[in-house]
């Protein structure tokens, strides 16, 4: 890969010091960011070098390479392609001071969390950015996410994996859409955002700390995850048996699961736990998390042996979930997993 941006140099007042500009690996991954109409409909189609051309002020920024593994729209993205990402970055890791992926907003977050968990302690920053129009239209939001991104790679203090958008830092494990439209489209759950972009300049509210990066190569994708609704049969659960290693189930308010007096969901659950199904609750509520100590549907957790997720994301939960269950052989094991702090997931 050679680089997009000739280098530059920065000399000190009195012209002894020199210092080159940080050099960031380009992944673009396809997404709105790079689309273009086709047949109607936004498709996929702008190359990494034309979206750099759209953001000139980067050189002055950093030095800038590219690669592009796929072109897709991220309704389209799975686990194996987040796992192909953090390859790369896990091979070119020596050669770069940072990371930016460009990427649709739709599994956004989704990207942000399985990345945090694949790749732990990274001293380098990742930065996942896209934006909700794409970046050859005039008005758009692509062009400053796309810069903001790579200030933020560039800066000396960032580390660890970060959605960067609309100005805002949000932790991997802690971003969440949820707008649809709107350019301010991503949120920090029940978390700070951990800096802003203001000016072109980074503004930061935590300053977080990492290392030596731990890679990790393995997932596994044998989770579901189930929404509870009024008055929904048990039977949804029992078809789940043999099927999974894990169902997240998203509970109502703090958390808990129906009971009647054929205690048929707490069957169903006995029956996935005796075939040797992880089962992980959390809530449908966006904010502040599950209890399930609070009310007697939810003491279930403590006569089953449930995890409770707590103030997790779902895509955070997915995410950990995936690899926690490639790394661990018991529920012992992964239920420790799980429950390992890990970037601001704060289980």
């Amino acid at each position: 890969m050679q680089p997009l941006f000739a280098n530059r140099f920065t000399k000190t007042h009195n012209n002894v010091k020199i210092i080159g500009m940080k050099h960031v690996l380009l992944i673009a991954t396809g997404g709105t960011i790079a689309s273009k109409p086709e047949e109607g409909f936004l498709t996929p189609k702008i190359s990494p070098e034309e979206l750099l051309e759209y953001v000139p002020e980067l050189k002055s920024i950093c030095k800038v390479s590219a690669i592009q593994p796929f072109f897709k729209d991220s309704t389209n993205m799975t686990y194996q392609d987040w796992l192909e990402v953090s390859k790369i970055i896990k091979e070119n890791y020596d050669n770069y001071d940072g990371f930016v992926i460009t990427h649709g907003t739709d599994t956004m977050a989704y990207c942000s969390a399985a990345l945090s968990y694949l790749i732990q302690n990274n001293k380098k920053p990742v930065v996942i950015t896209g934006s909700q129009q794409s970046i050859y239209l005039r008005d758009t939001d692509a062009r400053a996410n796309l810069l903001n991104a790579f200030i933020y790679a560039s800066s000396d203090d960032a580390c660890l994996t970060h959605v960067v958008f609309d100005g805002k830092v949000i932790s991997g494990t802690r971003a969440k859409k949820t707008r649809t439209k709107s350019f301010n489209a991503f949120s920090s759950i029940d978390y700070p955002e951990v800096a802003w972009i203001i000016g072109g300049k980074v503004k930061y509210f935590i300053k977080e700390k990492a290392s030596d990066p731990v890679f990790y190569d393995k997932i596994n994708t044998s989770v579901i995850a189930i929404k509870l609704i009024p008055g929904m049969s048990a039977e949804v659960l029992e078809l789940l048996a043999g099927k999974y290693s894990a169902v997240v189930i998203e509970s109502f308010g703090v958390g808990g699961i129906p009971s009647d007096e054929n205690a048929a969901f707490e069957k169903a659950l006995k029956k996935l736990k005796k075939g040797g199904t992880k089962i992980i609750m959390t809530t449908q509520v966006t904010h502040e998390g599950s209890d399930m100590g609070v009310y007697k549907v939810g003491s279930i957790k403590h006569t089953l042996g449930l995890i409770e997720a707590r103030d997790m994301t779902v895509e955070a939960i997915i995410g950990k979930t995936v690899w926690a269950l490639a790394e661990s052989k018991t529920d012992k094991e992964f239920e420790k997993l799980f429950k390992k702090p890990v970037g601001m997931d704060r289980f």
